[in-house]
């Protein structure tokens, strides 16, 4: 059977609405008959070296419009991108790097560039009559596979920092279910200990207490971190399930968030960098913390690393430090400052250069994690984006909120999709064996 049409006839792009109700980049890709379509999330807590997200300012939704990125797909990238071929997703996005001419797409916008790029990838999986995961994994690697490697969740319960709004310095607080046989029975044990949280949570909070944060996670007006894992470890066992054999946790400190002057404020007590150092040790000793997300201020490579020699089976990840950017990945790397990556890709703006990061992180032992953002929408390439890596870890949120449950809805589907063509991962570092 012939192949449809891959040449680019024509670009369209336009402002919706994301999560958090403000306005987002949703392009569609046209060959011809053929199209499909991609919309860009938007972070809270962002690294200051992300690529550019471009916003208009001005009075139209509080300065964050975004009418200047859409019309730079529409009148700049529509016309240039013109008989493109999609199949060819690392040109594309290298010509709308040229086109751009900025390290950090600070001229048309990383959120311009990457609704293209990812609507350009779906697009070409659907003309080669592939799923996107197969699609994405053939881009990656430069071969096929016949088994894959569905992810373990990382599922955000209670939240806090820029994500909630209360006490808490601490922005996420997360479940991961290592004992699950399938994602299906992962996502099970994770919304069955979700809804014992809420219950306990309700019961010695209040009824209030029970609001969730951004990314689906209840925001309890809790006083201090311990506070927050000892009422998810007791949720846990509610569940029927064991700390440390059917669940480990993880948190995203977003220290970048509670520091000041040289100093973090956390539980109510301002900490040096030594003292956060042996706080972070001191719960790793206490509770089945198995990772830390953004430990120390965004800068601190120093720190990444002593904290990364001194705990051992911990997941020290890199986010604000390396903001999926090849160039500050391998200064991580070379310095031993961390040992897992978190995939975002529109820190960096396309998909080519996040497949890249992914790349490197593996080939030096790191751990990968493809995340969602804070500010989401509906669409879940990035679920088919953890199936195509093999990394075998996803952070998508609660399993709360229409556009977390997205991600795992594409997931179950994927499993099911697969049937008996994919693994659940034993370990984190499963992923050794499908790349």
């Amino acid at each position: 059977m012939k192949m449809a049409n891959s040449n680019i006839t024509k670009i369209k792009s336009r402002w919706v609405l994301d999560s958090r109700g403000n306005p987002t980049v949703e392009t569609d890709v046209f060959c011809g008959e053929a199209w499909a379509r991609a919309i860009v999330p938007s972070g809270a807590s962002t690294g200051e070296a992300e690529a550019l997200e471009l916003r208009d300012g001005g009075k139209a939704f509080l300065g964050k419009g975004v009418m200047k990125a859409v019309q730079n797909v529409n009148d700049i990238l529509g016309s240039k991108l013109r008989n493109f071929d999609v199949i060819e997703q690392e040109k594309l996005d290298a010509e709308m790097n040229a086109i751009d001419g900025t390290e950090n797409k600070g001229n048309l916008g990383a959120n311009a560039i990457l609704s293209v790029s990812l609507a350009a990838a779906r697009l070409a999986a659907k003309i080669r009559k592939k799923s996107l995961y197969q699609y994405l994994y053939e881009l990656a690697y430069k071969k096929t596979t016949q088994k894959f490697l569905m992810p373990i969740p990382q599922s955000n319960v209670l939240n806090g920092g820029k994500h909630a709004g209360t006490r808490l310095a601490i922005q996420e607080f997360m479940i991961f279910p290592i004992s699950a046989k399938t994602f299906g029975h992962a996502v099970q044990m994770v919304a069955e200990t979700y809804q014992f949280l809420k219950k306990l949570i309700s019961e010695k909070y209040g009824k209030t207490s029970v609001n969730v944060g951004d990314e689906g996670g209840f925001a309890p007006n809790l006083q201090t971190s311990r506070e927050a894992l000892d009422v998810i470890t007791a949720a846990i066992e509610n569940a029927g399930y064991t700390p440390g054999l059917d669940f480990v946790l993880g948190l995203d400190a977003a220290a970048s968030e509670f520091y000041t002057n040289g100093m973090y404020n956390i539980d109510g007590k301002k900490l040096n960098e030594r003292e956060l150092m042996e706080y972070y040790i001191a719960l790793i000793e206490e509770y089945p913390l198995k990772s830390i997300e953004d430990p120390f201020n965004e800068n601190s490579f120093e720190a990444f690393a002593d904290l990364t020699r001194r705990v051992k089976d911990v997941n020290i990840v890199d986010d604000d430090l390396t903001v999926t950017n090849v160039k500050r990945l391998q200064k991580a790397i070379n310095m031993s400052a961390g040992n897992t990556l978190l995939l975002k890709v529109n820190q960096i703006g396309s998909l080519t250069e996040a497949i890249s990061a992914a790349n490197l992180a593996m080939k030096n032992n790191y751990n990968v994690v493809v995340s969602h953002r804070s500010g989401e929408t509906c669409d879940n390439f990035i679920s088919d984006l953890a199936v195509g890596l093999c990394n075998g870890q996803v952070k998508i949120g609660a399993p709360c909120r229409s556009d977390r449950n997205a991600k795992y809805n594409q997931l179950l589907r994927i499993e099911e999709e697969l049937s008996g063509q994919s693994k659940f991962p034993k370990t984190f570092r499963d992923w050794k064996n499908y790349i």
